[in-house]
């Protein structure tokens, strides 16, 4: 309370406490054997936080390093190889506002979660197993968390707005992957980045931003689930190529719920393929033009295709948006599909409504992974933090700011084009699900044929196919295949 003595008094503003210690690495080694196969991984594990500091100049002169943010990695390096010339990967997933997490622990770790499946989930508490399909086994790993995800966290008197965009965001994680390299000594050890979702937007900008900022060349990206423009996302009023872009997922999902019958996968994608690539956007791009005859024979393809009633394709004016898609398919069954992979399917207390409360994809598997990475990091790895992990930081993703494209959409095909063509050597390879309702393929293949590349560079791109979501892996099947790809991507890359 404030005295009631009326005197003046002088108020200092406090100072930082020049005693306070400096913000500090708090990394954490231990020793591991991983069997894969025939042969016996020894690596080491190192995992914790390392601060990243800012060349501050005042009035044309260095002041010093300041320490701007602590950011979360785990590494793994093989014992008995020789460190100079072995593949190293630097994986992070996207959100915005995702730690690394899923890649880690769900397809290229040497450790995985085991989650279970689309109708066949693993109830809690959950379990970890051995990864022996492992890309340990091929590269070294290093799992980065960005801002606000994981343990990272701006340190003390700092804020994390200026990490939390798409330039801040490149500038942050291009400093974790320059620091990694210079003071593990692997400048001349082929590199490659691995990114997921918004992971693969940021590696698209990372590979332009290593090569001019650091003079850092690639010799891969592994992109999964990828978005590069969102433009192809995009479901706004005037932009009629996501509808498009989207029909070949919606006829992938109405299949693998049995609206086509017995009618095999590949032949339902090549029809709904071609009529998404002509007679669909010709017909979307009519408008009224359209004659009644014409607009019937498209809405008929397209209930025929995605599963959907004429009647709602006809009322929804023959464009389907996505999330409307997830609560109306199995709407007579009572059940919603999920976006990130729609074999999962789920409830809702209200099946008049327009659009799922949930998505049951995501619910399906969340408990797992956040269970397995807070156990793993702590019980397995030695590292402590009474933090919370942030698997998925909604903050995180609520302020990212995108002021970088204003007046513009999202892209970064500009941006891989020219790292391509300044690094003619960099090989991509793209990974898709065929049920992937947040990052569809057909979307995927339209950004990567606009690529602004000469025809020599196309061959350095490849595209894999997987018959899951978004989160391919956490489909068996899918898990293994795409392990056996990603491994042979990196030895002939490197």
């Amino acid at each position: 309370m404030p005295s009631s003595d009326t005197h003046d008094e002088t108020v200092t503003p406090t100072k930082p406490d020049a005693t306070a210690p400096e913000p500090a690495d708090d990394l954490v080694t231990t020793q591991h054997v991983l069997a894969a196969g025939r042969r016996k991984l020894k690596y080491t594990a190192t995992t914790g936080r390392i601060v990243l500091r800012q060349e501050v100049t005042t009035d044309g002169k260095f002041t010093g390093h300041v320490p701007k943010a602590s950011v979360f990695l785990t590494a793994y390096t093989l014992d008995d190889a020789e460190p100079a010339t072995r593949p190293v990967t630097f994986a992070f997933n996207g959100g915005p506002g995702s730690s690394s997490t899923w890649l880690h622990l769900g397809v290229l770790g040497p450790r995985r979660v085991v989650s279970g499946d689309a109708g066949a989930l693993a109830a809690p508490p959950y379990a970890l197993a051995d990864n022996p399909e492992s890309l340990l086994a091929h590269s070294d790993l290093v799992f980065t968390d960005p801002m606000s995800t994981g343990y990272t966290r701006p340190v003390d008197g700092e804020g994390a707005q200026d990490h939390l965009g798409f330039t801040g965001d490149l500038e942050c994680v291009g400093e974790v992957i320059r620091l990694w390299t210079t003071r593990n000594g692997r400048w001349l050890s082929p590199k490659f980045l691995a990114g997921e979702s918004y992971g693969t937007t940021r590696a698209g900008g990372l590979a332009l931003h290593l090569q001019q900022r650091h003079g850092m060349y690639l010799n891969g990206l592994m992109l999964i689930s990828s978005v590069l423009d969102f433009g192809t996302l995009n479901f706004k009023e005037g932009n009629d190529l996501p509808y498009a872009l989207f029909l070949p997922t919606y006829a992938a999902i109405a299949h693998y719920h049995g609206l086509h019958g017995k009618r095999p996968l590949k032949d339902v994608l090549a029809e709904a393929e071609e009529f998404a690539a002509k007679d669909y956007p010709w017909a979307l791009a009519q408008g009224s033009r359209l004659s009644s005859a014409e607009r019937a024979s498209a809405v008929e393809r397209v209930a025929k295709l995605t599963g959907l009633s004429a009647d709602y394709i006809d009322r929804v004016d023959l464009r389907i948006e996505h999330m409307r898609f997830f609560a109306e398919l199995l709407r007579p069954s009572r059940r919603t599909v999920g976006r990130l992979d729609g074999r999962f399917t789920g409830w809702e207390s209200d099946y008049g409504r327009e659009l799922s409360v949930d998505d049951p994809s995501a619910t399906a598997i969340t408990g797992a992974y956040t269970a397995a990475i807070n156990h793993y990091l702590r019980a397995e790895l030695g590292y402590t933090n009474d933090l919370a992990y942030e698997v998925l930081s909604v903050d995180a993703h609520k302020a990212w700011s995108y002021k970088d494209f204003e007046n513009s959409h999202v892209t970064v095909t500009d941006r891989l084009s020219k790292a391509m063509r300044g690094n003619p050597h960099l090989k991509v390879h793209v990974a898709s699900g065929y049920t992937d309702g947040a990052t569809p393929y057909f979307a995927t293949e339209h950004t990567i044929a606009h690529l602004s590349i000469p025809d020599e560079l196309r061959g350095n791109i490849e595209v894999k196919y997987y018959p899951a979501g978004h989160m391919m892996y956490v489909h068996e099947p899918s898990r293994v295949q795409q392990s056996k790809d990603l491994a042979a991507f990196v030895k002939s890359a490197s």
